[in-house]
């Protein structure tokens, strides 16, 4: 596994985030491909949340850890 680079309070935002999208309140709409890619970015944001790394901060060289 690649080593972290998300830090505590963006980890803590991914999972409400997650918490959000894959709960009961989450938004939805009328086309259903919509609600998939919403309820696809919810599973990448708790993954992200309890990985720590995220691909997208490795692309663009962005590393948090220590915030």
């Amino acid at each position: 596994m690649a080593h972290q680079n998300l830090g505590n309070l963006d980890r803590i935002f991914r999972f409400a985030l997650a918490f959000w999208l894959l709960g009961p309140f989450a938004p939805t709409f009328e086309a259903s491909s919509t609600n998939m890619i919403l309820v696809v970015i919810g599973w990448i944001a708790l993954v992200e949340s309890f990985w720590g790394y995220c691909w997208l901060h490795t692309a663009f060289r962005i590393d948090n850890k220590n915030q």
